[in-house]
């Protein structure tokens, strides 16, 4: 059977000066964005390892980023506890959210690209409608009782992982909330391509693949080690692969059905903490502790 996984360094992109902490594809995968300690967050060209366009504004280390649905704008967050949200042709920053008092480790946007959704070490999350000129949040989740590591949204759900062990999921429309109790701190919760499933990072050096309306665990993932990092793991763009980041350095591939280890994927060095799937192809991006970003095919 053909390997359907990226297994290959095929090219690396350097830029950054220190650790990266967030790689991510736009939405058609055509560019890649970075962001890390150096407070920079940088546009690529992933096929020619050409860097477009570097954007500063951040005052301290940059935590996660996400990119709008029409791929014409870019939100970061950072240990500066700002918000900002970026035109990504001009390099102008439209909008700069400071209402979190405490580093905010996630930002994503909704599907429509109207509201930001942010998570912080504050144990909020916050919604900014991008349309309104009020700076304020139009809704304050306060439910986690210790720092959100994790947010994203898929149509009117938002999952969020937190390092009070527990994995939340926000039904906007009906104001509904389910907790699923993990156990240890949570890093990185995201949706599957159907939106069935759950993808849980925690640092008891285990993955676990959770059924989203019911809460029972599906899979679980264990031969990689996470204890201490706050590593992200991602789904192929079919669901049929779960990959993670691990603190020996290596890149786990697991067969979501069988929960075994298909393949194991060493880049050069450091801890890969962050990584995304190419949305179409069968690429991925990763980087982490050594500044160094690699594409995958």
């Amino acid at each position: 059977m053909a390997t359907i996984y990226p297994t290959k360094i095929e090219s690396t992109l350097k830029g950054h000066k220190g650790p990266i902490n967030a790689v991510r594809y736009n939405k058609n995968g055509q560019y890649c964005l970075s962001a890390g300690r150096d407070r920079a967050v940088r546009l690529w060209n992933p096929a020619t390892g050409l860097l477009l366009h570097t954007y500063n504004g951040h005052g301290r280390d940059v935590l996660d980023l996400a990119v709008s649905d029409d791929n014409a704008k870019i939100a970061s967050c950072g240990v500066d506890r700002s918000v900002l949200l970026w035109d990504v042709g001009s390099g102008e920053i439209l909008r700069r959210y400071t209402a979190h008092w405490e580093r905010v480790n996630s930002v994503d946007f909704n599907d429509e690209s109207t509201v930001l959704i942010s998570g912080s070490f504050d144990a909020t999350i916050r919604l900014w409608d991008l349309r309104s000129n009020n700076f304020q949040p139009i809704q304050v989740i306060e439910d986690c009782k210790d720092s959100v590591m994790s947010v994203e949204v898929k149509g009117v759900e938002i999952v969020a992982g937190c390092a009070d062990g527990k994995l939340r999921t926000y039904d906007l429309r009906k104001g509904e909330l389910k907790e699923d109790y993990i156990g240890p701190a949570i890093t990185s919760a995201k949706f599957s391509k159907d939106r069935n499933c759950i993808l849980v990072n925690s640092l008891d050096s285990k993955m676990r693949l959770m059924d989203k309306n019911s809460g029972r665990l599906l899979n679980e993932f264990k031969d990689h080690k996470h204890t201490e990092y706050k590593i992200e793991s991602v789904l192929s763009n079919t669901d049929a692969y779960a990959i993670t980041g691990s603190e020996d350095g290596k890149l786990y591939v697991y067969d979501v059905l069988e929960g075994n280890v298909v393949s194991t994927l060493s880049s050069s060095g450091g801890v890969t903490t962050t990584l995304d799937y190419h949305p179409e192809n069968v690429n991925m991006i990763s980087a982490g502790s050594d500044g160094l970003i690699h594409i995958w095919n």
